[in-house]
């Protein structure tokens, strides 16, 4: 063997372990990146306290419901947290009725994120522009489904009857809990108590702000570098397969894209992760869109996951509240996207959001603090006058 073979040998294992290392890298950060969306949501029951729920029982009107549910869960930067609240206060009691808008304003709040995680490609003023789109391309889809559901619910009550109609079928003496189908949680409940016993240090409620705080920070941090890492790695034939799991057609990548936030239990979560690679290019409006449709329904197993173990007179309702989740994402995206003239409109609202935002960075900041906590603030205060 001459010298150039042995020094190639060498070299060509170190290029064949490479990739499986950054492989190996994306699964930790992203392992870091769902611990982190637990951290925020301890921090935020434990900075609360006893107010956590408070918080969302005084909401008596459909309106307060439905700004509740988008406030706090853009505070939380989890739907699921906050789907899995709402479904605890029906089982104590609060009534469907008035549980139903905050599900509704949860589905507006969860898109905080990804919105936030499009600032990353702020640098880049192409990259930005098809981040941001991405990124909001679901705002504007849950913002079309509440417009259309809310009124609907006021007045007619489709899905409350609907979903318990449906619960009445699964409620009985045999019913199972599920709750231990949640596999990532298990997996990640370790070490998201580890962060959260490291500010018990602290009292309360700083050690709550102190977990939010380093949430958010772990959010970014894994974010940028996923982002980073899935560049380098998504090249040739990884970007062929992948495509093939998401990009083939809208049914495949709805199907995708509630099979991937099932595994991990957050929506928050898989659609972060698809925002790096539309910024880069890998993927376009055409793949993201179906995706994030998807994930929205596939976070809906949060909540029934929540609603299972609960036994008694509760029973019902807890589920009823879930199901309810589940079928106004669900037929929003029947509704929505199978009605053509209306499946552009979420495309078109984001990408000419996305087009100012690129020219004018301030758009992206007043758009965010606008829709999820300015305006709500302000409707909030309102309300409380009349």
């Amino acid at each position: 063997m001459s010298s150039n073979q042995a020094t190639a040998l060498p070299l060509a294992r170190e290029a064949g372990y490479k990739p499986f290392l950054n492989w190996v890298s994306v699964l930790a950060l992203i392992y870091l990146l769902i611990v982190a969306v637990s951290v925020i949501g301890s921090g935020f029951k434990v900075a609360l306290g006893e107010q956590a729920n408070a918080l969302f029982a005084f909401a008596t009107n459909p309106f307060l419901g439905l700004i509740v549910g988008t406030v706090a869960t853009a505070l939380i930067q989890s739907s699921s947290t906050t789907t899995s609240i709402v479904v605890g206060l029906v089982a104590g009691g609060l009534p469907v009725v008035t549980a139903v808008p905050m599900i509704m304003g949860a589905n507006i709040g969860t898109s905080i994120t990804n919105t936030l995680v499009s600032a990353g490609h702020v640098a880049d003023k192409e990259e930005f522009r098809r981040a941001f789109s991405a990124a909001t391309v679901l705002d504007m889809f849950n913002i079309i489904a509440v417009a259309i559901f809310l009124p609907l619910e006021i007045l007619f009550h489709p899905l409350e009857r609907l979903s318990l109609a449906l619960g009445s079928l699964l409620v009985g003496e045999g019913s199972l809990s599920m709750k231990g189908l949640n596999f990532v949680g298990i997996a990640t409940a370790p070490t998201a108590k580890l962060i959260t016993r490291s500010t018990h240090i602290l009292p309360v409620p700083f050690n709550g702000i102190v977990q939010i705080i380093l949430g958010i920070t772990l959010i970014f941090f894994s974010i940028y570098f996923v982002g980073k890492l899935l560049k380098q790695l998504l090249v040739g034939k990884a970007k062929d397969i992948l495509h093939t799991a998401i990009g083939r057609g809208p049914l495949m990548g709805i199907f995708s894209g509630t099979v991937m936030t099932i595994l991990v239990q957050s929506s928050s979560t898989t659609t972060s992760l698809m925002v790096p690679l539309a910024g880069s290019g890998v993927f376009g409006m055409a793949e993201i869109y179906p995706f994030t449709l998807g994930a929205n329904i596939g976070t809906c197993v949060t909540a029934l996951l929540a609603a299972t173990p609960v036994t008694g007179a509760t029973a019902l309702p807890a589920l009823e509240i879930a199901m309810v989740h589940f079928l106004f994402n669900f037929i929003g995206v029947i509704l929505i996207f199978g009605i053509p003239f209306m499946r552009g409109l979420p495309v078109l609202g984001a990408e000419s959001l996305a087009a100012a935002a690129s020219e004018r960075k301030a758009v992206a900041l007043i758009y965010v603090a606008g829709v999820f906590f300015v305006l709500p603030t302000v409707c909030l205060g309102i309300s409380f006058l009349f």
